[in-house]
């Protein structure tokens, strides 16, 4: 839609490199509206894809690994910015067909998602600001919400692996979830107190090496489930009770391992079905207090995320990241075969707003959850926290509670909270193990 000398109408838009917690390029997108306002956002980029998503635009050959974003940026200042200029910011589904009917792609292969997701968030940031609004306020106020938004409840990793920590062990996240958390705050000051607590007892074994991709302590275990016991003896010495107060959430990322429901664990020199993983996974459940577990099989596995499902606890959520990729057509199809009953919402798996709320959408749709998730390639973007507090997301992931990047975002929701007045939690109701 081309604006008529509105405020919101784009004057200008500028596309730059810069760099992102693993010290590779990304796409940085500025939009600047008439009315003098201005969005910025950059795009994040993750380690463990689902073949589904969006792909990000590199320029391959030996400069930066191959990583570097010329050719996307070539994009944003050319052709793109001419396609934009001129549109009216404030109408965030005309200016993402305009990026996808320039694109021409369903995996947006030849802009690149890279660029897409941070002129799409871009925008999304100058239509609020030059409604004088806070993002999250802006979009509740968009989403015709009544009431007073709450914040999400943080998943945070405590330790990394899988793509995230050089396959040091096959499972990807061993994260703590603060259920009985009273608000937003005290969430996050008993994970800081069981992160301390973790990396005490890694010090204690000589295991103290560092930390993965996302923040969380190296998975220095010789053994997956080791992780998990490690986990419940860091709540246990933080001073927590383990189910009680903070429960355990698991991202297996199972397509990093596994295709065709045929799995490996090169951790434990193991090979087993989709049956076998369940069956492991299933009795982690039982001896440890787990209520959520992402991606337990593969994306090209529905049979056994069915399967996984019908055999879960009722107490348990099963969330879809490389399995949904993002996608409400995917959300919808999830729901309605019973494999999962979470999804994990990525902006940049999706590459515009427009489709990472449709997604978001069709998890209310089909009564599902929502967690509104960074990726392990990230910045001091802050996107993220806005639209789950502003769209109404229960849940927040953004990695571990160390790390720049990790922390804006775990802080950028305290200074929400004091806008708001309450940092409030959504009912324990809400979620499964509630």
């Amino acid at each position: 839609m081309t604006a008529n000398n509105t405020s919101t109408t784009i004057t200008a838009v500028k596309g730059r490199r810069v760099w992102d917690s693993r010290g590779r390029p990304t796409v940085e997108a500025d939009i600047t509206l008439a009315g003098g306002a201005m969005g910025r956002a950059i795009a994040p980029a993750g380690a463990s894809r689902g073949s589904n998503e969006a792909i990000d635009l590199r320029d391959g050959g030996p400069r930066f690994g191959g990583w570097d974003v010329t050719d996307a940026l070539k994009g944003v200042n050319g052709p793109i910015a001419k396609a934009l200029i001129g549109l009216d910011a404030a109408d965030q589904n005309a200016i993402d067909q305009a990026l996808l009917a320039l694109d021409g792609t369903s995996n947006k292969a030849n802009l690149g998602g890279n660029a897409t997701i941070a002129l799409s968030m871009a925008t999304l940031h100058a239509a609020a600001a030059q409604a004088g609004k806070p993002l999250w306020q802006h979009l509740w106020d968009q989403g015709g919400q009544s009431g007073t938004p709450v914040l999400p409840l943080p998943e945070i990793q405590i330790f990394g692996g899988g793509a995230h920590a050089g396959r040091r062990i096959d499972v990807q996240d061993f994260m703590v979830i603060a259920t009985g958390a009273d608000d937003y705050e005290q969430a996050l000051a008993w994970t800081a107190e069981v992160y301390l607590a973790a990396g005490k007892i890694m010090d204690e074994r000589g295991l103290l090496q560092g930390v993965a991709d996302e923040g969380g302590f190296w998975p220095a275990f010789d053994a997956n489930e080791d992780a998990a016991e490690t986990l419940v003896q860091a709540i246990e010495k933080a001073g927590l009770k383990p189910g009680e107060q903070v429960s355990i959430s698991l991202d297996i990322a199972a397509s990093e391992f596994g295709k065709g429901g045929r799995y490996r664990l090169a951790r434990e020199d193991r090979d087993m079905d989709s049956g076998e993983l369940a069956e492991m996974l299933l009795g982690w459940v039982g001896r440890y207090p787990i209520v959520s577990v992402e991606d337990p099989m593969s994306e090209d596995d529905a049979e056994g995320f069915i399967a996984f499902a019908q055999a879960a606890p009722k107490h348990l959520q099963i969330v879809g990241d490389d399995y949904l990729v993002t996608n409400a057509d995917r959300v919808r199809a999830g729901s309605r075969d019973g494999a999962v009953n979470c999804a994990l919402i990525k902006p940049n798996q999706a590459g515009t707003i427009s489709e990472t709320k449709a997604a978001f959408d069709a998890t209310r749709e089909t009564d599902m959850g929502a967690i509104v998730s960074a990726r392990s390639g990230e910045t001091e973007d802050v996107t993220i926290v806005h639209l789950a507090v502003g769209w109404g997301a229960k849940q927040l992931k953004v990695g571990s509670f160390t790390r720049s990047e990790r922390m804006v975002k775990w802080n950028e929701g305290l200074r929400v909270a004091d806008a708001l007045g309450s940092a409030a939690l959504p009912p324990k109701s809400a979620f499964p193990w509630g």
